[in-house]
């Protein structure tokens, strides 16, 4: 995997090809509220229709998912460290109704 820079990461993100897939991938699972909220919208943000996001996880991140779902797809998995690792995938090549600049949880609800 290739370490990649992404503007308003707060951790390292990688980059990696896979039978033609693209995937980025990051680890929050170190990081404290609202990081990985921060970093999962950074994240979101550059991928695009066919390829990944891999987010490596405390907590399944409850607070993120009503945000993306119009354009993302996503599916969890508990890992036998107890973490969590969330693969996302954009839906489609059309608009986004996610506002990437929203990366704050509202009203506490944010699981890290």
């Amino acid at each position: 995997m290739k370490e990649i820079q992404l503007d308003g990461a707060t951790v390292p993100f990688h980059m990696s090809e896979e039978e033609g897939v693209v995937s980025y991938h990051f680890n929050s699972s170190l990081c404290s509220h609202p990081e990985p909220m921060i970093n999962a919208m950074v994240g979101l943000g550059q991928i695009k229709a066919g390829e990944k996001l891999i987010m490596i996880n405390s907590k399944a991140p409850a607070g993120l998912f009503p945000k993306i779902e119009n354009d993302f797809s996503y599916e969890v998995k508990e890992l036998s460290s107890g973490k969590f690792e969330i693969t996302f995938m954009k839906k489609g090549n059309g608009s986004s109704s996610t506002d990437f600049n929203d990366k704050g949880c509202g009203g506490g609800s944010c699981s890290n």
